[in-house]
């Protein structure tokens, strides 16, 4: 990951996804600017080259079709394979445009110095199956193109997609939506189910062993994927930022409930009246929940929801202690992609099976990672 992706990835601006749509209307599909001109600078030349390496007698119909790609690669493997599920291997442009593109077979025809006659062009190929899978993308377009993305998914256009997240990975989490006065209202969402994996430092623990620490390998969750291991919520997605104050769960709700239970205990015990006895009673009860106060119940009281909180905070954390950059790095999806698979996958050593480390000290296999 080049430092200057991240500058690419920073930025929020978006452009019209199909080149000539009206950028400002709200219903427009949106892509981030940087990514977009990134992809189109070469997405011409790729599916070229991609309709030229088509064997004498075969057509791209026989052909499985992977696109994958890291960092910045991955918001671009994510458009490119937007462009081809939506469109097909439309050679006679870059990206979607409103204008006519030229003949997608021209450029092929001319590269071999073919001449070549035809009535009506026939449509853009397509190969037999098209699968994305990146790592570490951050988040490409606004809700409208994402909507596009999982419909292309959904009707078979596009055949599997998934965005893998290696923990606190900060890049996944960006861009943020914004809402600005110069910038306006940009919003960027998730394309595609999210995949979860974790580090082989996620599943160490230091143990008292022997009259010292040991690390140990405590084998835990190291795969998760959205909408498949089970209902719950994408850690990673921002979720609703709002919610009703008076929320299960929330302190005002809690404060709440303790009052109904003293006026319910009262109504059974037949008293009714207010005195000093109930005032300190009342305030006993507000002063120990208010004693637990959390930043996420502090949120609550003006509306914002306390799983949204969470994940802010989750975030910030992750900057201040460097993980969310560190998580973001090639070497440390390897060693996840590898632990998902059950071995310990580190950069220049040989592959151990997960089993082996019940056994055996794992202090040399960490120790040139610093884990």
């Amino acid at each position: 990951c080049a430092p200057i992706d991240l500058v690419t990835d920073a930025s929020v601006a978006q452009v019209a996804w199909v080149d000539g749509e009206d950028v400002e209307s709200s219903d427009t599909v949106k892509v981030h600017t940087g990514f977009r001109k990134s992809l189109d600078s070469i997405s011409r030349r790729l599916k070229e080259l991609m309709l030229a390496s088509v064997a004498p007698g075969e057509d791209l119909s026989d052909y499985d079709v992977l696109i994958t790609g890291h960092s910045l690669g991955g918001a671009l493997s994510t458009c490119f394979a937007m462009d081809v599920g939506e469109y097909g291997m439309d050679a006679g442009r870059g990206l979607p445009q409103l204008e006519p593109s030229e003949a997608w077979w021209s450029s092929i025809a001319s590269t071999f110095g073919k001449k070549v006659k035809i009535g009506a062009p026939p449509p853009p190929p397509r190969p037999k199956s098209l699968k994305v899978y990146n790592f570490g993308s951050p988040r490409v377009g606004n809700a409208a193109f994402c909507r596009k993305f999982d419909s292309l998914v959904d009707d078979g256009s596009i055949n599997e997609a998934y965005r893998i997240v290696n923990n606190q990975d900060i890049v996944a989490r960006f861009p943020r939506s914004v809402n600005a006065g110069v910038l306006g209202n940009i919003n960027y969402d998730h394309c595609g189910p999210t995949v979860l994996i974790t580090e082989l430092g996620d599943q160490i623990s230091k143990q008292q062993q022997n009259g010292g620490k040991k690390a140990m390998f405590n084998q835990k969750d190291m795969l998760w994927i959205e909408g498949e291991s089970d209902d719950s919520a994408c850690p990673v997605k921002d979720g609703n930022v709002l919610s009703d104050p008076l929320e299960s769960g929330s302190i005002l709700d809690d404060i709440r409930n303790s009052l109904q239970q003293d006026e319910t205990d009262e109504e059974k015990e037949g008293e009714s009246t207010f005195n000093l006895a109930k005032l300190g009673n009342i305030a006993e009860k507000v002063t120990g929940r208010l004693q637990n106060l959390s930043a996420e119940d502090v949120a609550s009281v003006v509306g914002i929801d306390k799983r949204f909180t969470q994940r802010e905070m989750k975030v910030m954390q992750s900057i201040v202690t460097g993980e969310g950059l560190t998580h973001h790095l090639e070497d440390k999806y390897y060693q996840g992609m590898g632990m998902s698979a059950g071995y310990v996958a580190m950069v220049g050593q040989e592959l151990t099976p997960l089993e082996e480390l019940g056994q055996r000290d794992i202090e040399e296999i960490i120790s040139s990672e610093n884990v």
